[in-house]
């Protein structure tokens, strides 16, 4: 009888065989991912599952149907060459760069055949699920399928996606995540956190969000007005943790499921199983991740990596794009690398990376200390706080040299500090009530079954920025305390400054 309550209560809270549409529309096989993970296990629940994607399976999965927009990689691969130019920008700079490639990807997205002919459909969708990463014209396919959106943010809330959902976010201790600051900041840090944040706001509100309700009224011409579009999203899902990422504020309907896309590591092949476990004295992994390609590295970086890996006495996994001659024996080239796996296998001591955030959440999650080469977006602020949190040293990208990195190399792998450290990291990501993949569904699922739950939103929302301030009150009380003084100051000039009235006496009759 137990049993068969329990049954009742989960299928009775369980939305099964609903339709979602969802688009991850980023060139990039880490967005991808993030989106594949999710989904694919949502198949496997009986949700049936629509995915626009420039990455479509080459086996058709049961409930998951493909949308490709492969036909937009040839022109963001044009754009993704100057990524390894970023190193050097400012973060505003930065933040640009990456509006530029969002506005290419949405409305090349928007424009692709396949998605055109599923706008002319007669489709319906129990939901719609977008990956946010400026592309906020997208947004709209919630009202053409009239159906509640659910966002799923990268990173974790930045000034890219606060706004949406009226999320506090103080320059005081929420750190820009294009900076490479973390939450403790200096007074001068301090400060250069609001101007990244005040300039990014002033550009995001000028010229970032105008140029997606171009996009928008291009292909949804019968769509309401943007702004109603904008801030009618059900539901974030944000790709932190406190394992990760610094804590900060959330309103109700913004979830963190850090780490749900981490999935139990599949049997390697078996020459690279072989590989890992005969390695006599460990093995140190080398990857720049899926966007950035590390064919675009010079000959003088290349060199340096190299001479920086034959004086180990480890072995070296590097995933690079082309094969390299002249290699020393203990480096192996692999071309693609299931990185998860590696990651997971016992005998791997050192993880090389640009600090992107699958990858560091990789990292922390099995616990393997990092040598940090950051580049562009967040990944600053991702090394940053792999420093503080003791377990990773940073190596600046225009800054590698033999010596920084022999250096880097021999101070991980021979001082026992840096593996505790990522332990202690990884025991807190692991700690959780509920696993985030299933937190993630349930939060899904809990948007259909209320549909759309609109009593999550908040009253800020329906104020303005000054107004959520406080800066309209703060005038208001401003402006009387000055009126009094006034009043005051102006009175005791009446009393003090008063001429006195001569009497004369009368002269008797």
């Amino acid at each position: 009888m137990r049993c068969l309550v329990l049954f009742l209560c989960v299928y009775v809270g369980s939305v099964h065989n609903a339709k979602v549409l969802s688009i991850f529309p980023m060139h990039s096989h880490s967005h991808f991912t993030l989106g594949f993970n999710l989904l694919q296990e949502m198949a496997k629940r009986g949700h049936e599952i629509t995915f626009i994607s420039p990455y479509p399976q080459e086996k058709p999965l049961k409930n998951l149907r493909d949308i490709s927009i492969a036909s937009i990689k040839p022109a963001l691969d044009e754009l993704k060459k100057e990524l390894f130019r970023l190193e050097n920008v400012s973060p505003i700079d930065n933040f640009r760069y990456m509006s530029k490639m969002g506005r290419a990807f949405t409305e090349l997205g928007l424009a692709s055949e396949e998605v055109q002919n599923l706008l002319k459909s007669n489709e319906t969708f129990d939901l719609i699920l977008i990956e946010h990463f400026f592309n906020e014209a997208q947004f709209a396919l919630g009202h053409h399928f009239k159906a509640p959106v659910v966002l799923l943010s990268p990173m974790p809330s930045s000034i890219l996606n606060n706004h949406l959902f009226a999320n506090p976010s103080p320059s005081s201790y929420v750190h820009n995540l294009f900076a490479p600051f973390t939450q403790y900041m200096t007074l001068s840090e301090r400060l250069m956190n609001f101007y990244y944040d005040t300039m990014m706001t002033i550009y995001q509100y000028y010229d970032e969000l105008p140029a997606q309700k171009r996009i928008m009224e291009k292909f949804f011409p019968n769509a309401p007005p943007f702004e109603e579009i904008l801030y009618n999203s059900s539901l974030l899902l944000m790709n932190s943790h406190p394992s990760f990422s610094d804590p900060v504020p959330h309103m109700a309907n913004i979830i963190e499921i850090g780490g749900y896309h981490v999935l139990p590591p599949k049997k390697l092949p078996h020459d690279l199983h072989k590989y890992l476990n005969e390695s006599k004295n460990g093995v140190v992994y080398f990857s720049m991740g899926s966007i950035l390609k590390s064919h675009v590295l010079t000959e003088e970086k290349r060199r340096c990596f190299i001479q920086a890996f034959s004086k180990l006495k480890q072995d070296v996994l590097w995933k690079f794009d082309v094969d390299i001659e002249g290699l020393p024996p203990n480096v192996k080239i692999l071309k693609w690398a299931p990185q998860n796996e590696i990651l997971a296998h016992p005998n791997v001591k050192l993880f090389v990376t640009h600090g992107g955030l699958l990858s560091t959440i990789e990292t922390i999650y099995h616990g393997i200390p990092t040598i940090g080469i950051p580049v562009f977006s967040d990944q600053k602020f991702n090394i940053a706080a792999s420093e503080k949190f003791g377990y990773a040293i940073k190596v600046p990208f225009d800054e590698i040299t033999e010596e920084k990195l022999t250096y880097a190399l021999n101070e991980i792998l021979n001082n026992p500090k840096y593996k505790e450290n990522a332990k202690r990291r990884s025991a807190i990501m692991r700690d959780q009530q509920v696993k985030p993949i299933d937190k993630a569904i349930y939060w899904i699922e809990y948007v259909i079954r209320h549909k759309g739950a609109h009593h999550l939103h908040s009253a800020a929302l329906d104020l303005e920025w000054y107004q959520r301030s406080m800066l309209d009150v703060l005038a208001i009380i401003t402006l009387t305390v000055f009126t009094l003084i006034y009043i005051l100051i102006t009175a005791l000039k009446v009393v003090f400054n008063k001429t006195p009235v001569k009497r004369t006496k009368q002269k008797k009759q």
